[in-house]
């Protein structure tokens, strides 16, 4: 204790030292680097530095996760796409670490089902951690597993549901796991999520990946897609666009 305090205090003093013989704002100025100008969005158009994943006129940036052939989720009249139910999930052609992810999607109007089975998709990122998507707005399931929770992992801080057949954004932060040369995990990931501009996961720990059945895992692994889910939901979205952190 007696060290903590000598330290504590020699600290003190030495910043005591150096702020009283600073006596020019401009000594703590710094002009460089400057940070990159980026225009920002507004709207459906995505920030000038952001990949547009979608942007309601082709599913060109995305592949089928079975086959990587081209993927066969419809395209609608109003700029979005939905889920082909059975089609199964796809998955971006170009792969992802950290990044800010920009995704908006609308549960189906015609309620069908309760719990897990209404308006079920998910946001896979790096293709293993899934931001859950559901139609929640009245309706109770597991906690974990709700929408804008880590799938199985964290519980999202608050319910910002609107109602199905309406368009919901998601705004996410992700900071992807590291893994030394020996494939060990050095540096677990962390995702922060607003869902329609509410924060619900803040700089949470990703444990690994979101399993249905057993428990997380930590398999090394590099850059990788951005993945979509066909639960067998009619689940749409638009306006997808990511910038690389």
């Amino acid at each position: 204790m007696y060290k903590v305090l000598v330290a504590l205090l020699l600290t003190g003093i030495i910043c005591s030292v150096a702020n009283a013989q600073i006596t020019d704002p401009k000594a703590t100025e710094v002009w460089s680097p400057k940070a990159k100008v980026v225009t920002p969005g507004s709207g459906t158009k995505a920030p000038s530095d952001a990949i547009v994943l979608f942007n309601g006129t082709n599913l060109s940036e995305f592949v089928s996760l079975a086959d990587s052939s081209a993927a066969v989720w419809t395209i609608n009249r109003d700029s979005s796409m939905t889920v082909a139910a059975g089609k199964g999930n796809i998955r971006t052609r170009r792969s992802f670490g950290d990044c800010q992810l920009h995704v908006e999607f609308r549960a189906p109007v015609v309620v069908k089902g309760e719990g897990q089975g209404r308006g079920n998709s998910g946001i896979f990122l790096q293709q293993r951690y899934e931001v859950q998507v559901l139609d929640c707005y009245q309706n109770t399931t597991y906690s974990n597993g709700q929408t804008a929770s880590i799938y199985k992992q964290s519980i999202p801080l608050a319910n910002a549901c609107k109602k199905p057949g309406e368009w919901q954004t998601y705004d996410i932060i992700y900071t992807a796991p590291r893994f030394n040369k020996d494939s060990v995990l050095v540096a677990t990931g962390h995702v922060t999520v607003l869902h329609n501009g509410v924060l619900v996961q803040n700089h949470t720990e990703i444990k690994g990946t979101t399993e249905y059945i057993g428990l997380p895992k930590n398999i090394a692994h590099g850059k990788a897609p951005i993945e979509l889910q066909d639960h067998g939901d009619l689940v749409s979205y638009r306006n997808i666009w990511i910038r690389e952190l």
